[in-house]
């Protein structure tokens, strides 16, 4: 494959719309040429042609996602991420025959010594995920999930005769004065009080049209379609079960006790919902600057942290791939994606002046080191790893840039790192708690959205029992689930989160007995793109499975008794 040259920019980053009819003629006849090659060698180079014809179509896929996102007002790449809702169905089904010729390859064995078994695991997935007669609840199913992202990137929230977005809001949901916290949260679920008959309908919709491309697909309900979507090649639904039920057997009473501490330096006799996020009472560490200071600090911080580091942030800056401020029109959230054609990150999120801004940058830029890392793996689907061995990337880097934080918070790191180790235990009964409601919705996908919201509750109790919603009939009646993109857009993501956290944890431990050790393990992880299996990755970075019964107890012993002598 011939890269294009770094030269310009992401802004001069050319985008143009492929001719779907010309490409899949194309496909089709280098897939006729893989079948009736004379030898493997003959099969490889094609392998490598339809990989680059991937690459050039991936890659505008690509740019215009990231455009669109930037700002969902902007009417040409509306048009084009409508274009992209409609083809991505029949460019899954390209894929999916290529597939297929790959797993009756005559020279398979071959072709499995040279380019390894993963890719042949993800092809076997993949088959069962995709058929022509779907591609029209394919389209539906995209539509509605833009929908929903459309919706929420539309919000206009006026507190205090000030408009905010779902982001910029954030920042007086944590303010130090409760009366603000409680105003502020309270006008932010406003936006999802009125929008929540269409966020229902919308869901209810994206339940149905699931359910009837699992079944159309010979599945008995969408979540084995979701699992197989998710390339989990080596665990199922009835592990990550018992994976949760850890949680709440070693990780639940932690948290209890760490909201009681919490409350504690609050002054408060119980946490209310609007005071969880709110970790002392002067208020959360902030970063000390605005995103540009903010930026050149973290060039720092990778260039020390190590020359790989200081390489790739350097190539971040120079071609422009960030865009981290919020604004009016853009859409929520954050994200990391990757434009093959240029070998070039991305990272997109929406500062809002609070540290979640320095916890996504890192968060991200795990990512995006990852995937700059085995950018050159030369197959598509190793140039990422399924997404549980992603998201260690992302949550590991936000402990390995630890030691910088002085950086950023200036004497409020060591405040800052207590809130950012205790957020992410305190994250787990929540992250455990999607993936529960998302396996009862899909298990029963013709009970009503009164149900569902009920069911969120009952499971929202058995994790979270410390969630008061000080009387708020719209999150009593179990709605809070509705803010929650993944849900949505991505389904049963959400559990990645909280499997790899248990792997940074180890990670953090690692690096605070041994760093060059632990960063060793991190980079030949990283490097390692998507070449092997979620447990194999786990297994070659020196880590303990999440599914093995007890593997919590140990790491989380000791960041407990970091946590208790901990002076904030």
């Amino acid at each position: 494959m011939i890269t294009k040259a770094i030269e310009t920019t992401f802004e001069e980053f050319t985008y143009k719309r492929p001719d779907f009819e010309a490409f899949a003629k194309e496909f089709q006849t280098a897939l006729d040429a893989f079948e009736h090659a004379h030898n493997a060698q003959e099969q490889s180079q094609v392998m490598r042609h339809i990989n680059d014809m991937r690459s050039e179509f991936t890659s505008m896929y690509n740019i215009c996602l990231i455009r669109h996102t930037m700002d969902t007002r902007d009417e040409f790449y509306e048009k084009e991420n409508e274009y992209y809702d409609q083809q991505m169905p029949a460019y899954q089904g390209l894929v999916t025959k290529f597939y297929d010729a790959l797993l009756k390859a005559r020279y398979r064995s071959e072709l499995e010594q040279e380019w390894g078994p993963q890719l042949f695991r993800l092809a076997e997935m993949s088959m069962r995920t995709f058929d022509d007669s779907v591609v029209e609840l394919l389209q539906e199913e995209n539509k509605l999930s833009s929908q929903y992202t459309k919706i929420k990137a539309a919000a206009k929230i006026d507190f205090r005769g000030e408009e905010h977005n779902l982001s910029s809001i954030y920042k007086y949901e944590i303010d130090h004065d409760r009366a603000t916290r409680r105003e502020a949260a309270a006008a932010k679920w406003q936006f999802f009080e009125e929008k929540a008959t269409e966020i229902e309908q919308v869901f209810d919709q994206l339940v149905k049209v699931r359910h009837r491309i699992a079944k159309a697909l010979g599945y008995d309900n969408f979540i084995g379609l979701a699992y197989d979507r998710m390339q989990r090649s080596d665990y199922d639904a009835q592990m990550v079960a018992r994976f949760r039920e850890q949680v709440k057997e070693h990780i639940v009473p932690i948290v209890q006790e760490l909201y009681q501490r919490q409350a504690n330096r609050l002054k408060l006799d119980t946490l209310k919902y609007y005071d969880e996020d709110l970790r002392f009472p002067q208020g959360n560490p902030q970063p000390q600057g605005e995103p540009k200071w903010i930026v050149a600090q973290a060039e720092r911080m990778y260039q020390e942290l190590s020359p790989e580091t200081g390489q790739f942030f350097r190539f971040m800056q120079q071609t422009g791939l960030m865009d981290l401020e919020t604004r009016p029109g853009k859409a929520t959230g954050g994200y990391c994606t990757f434009i093959d054609q240029y070998k070039a990150p991305f990272i997109f999120s929406n500062f809002n002046g609070t540290s979640a801004d320095i916890d996504v940058l890192t968060h991200e830029a795990g990512h995006a080191f990852q995937v700059y890392s085995s950018r050159d793996k030369g197959m598509g689907e190793y140039v990422w790893p399924t997404t549980e061995a992603c998201e260690i990337h992302s949550m590991s880097m936000e402990f390995f840039t630890w030691p910088w934080m002085q950086l950023f918070f200036k004497e409020e790191a060591g405040r800052h790192k207590f809130a950012h180790l205790s957020s992410a235990l305190s994250f787990l009964p929540y992250g455990v708690s999607v993936d529960e409601f998302q396996h009862f919705v899909y298990e029963n996908p013709e009970v009503s959205p009164a149900e569902r919201n009920a069911a969120w509750r009952r499971i929202e109790e058995k994790y979270l029992p410390q969630r008061d919603y000080d009387g708020y009939k719209l999150l009593e009646e179990g709605r809070f689930w509705q803010k929650q993109s993944h849900i949505f857009n991505v389904p049963f993501y959400y559990i990645d989160y909280a499997l790899a956290q248990i792997c940074a944890f180890q990670f953090w431990k690692k690096d605070q007995e041994d760093h060059e050790a632990a960063w060793s393990d991190y980079l030949r992880l990283c490097q390692a793109g998507g070449s092997r299996s979620f447990l194999e990755l786990v297994e070659m970075a020196g880590l303990q499975s999440p599914f093995e019964e007890g593997s919590f107890v140990a790491t989380v012993g000791v960041i407990r008794d970091w946590l208790a002598e901990a002076e904030v």
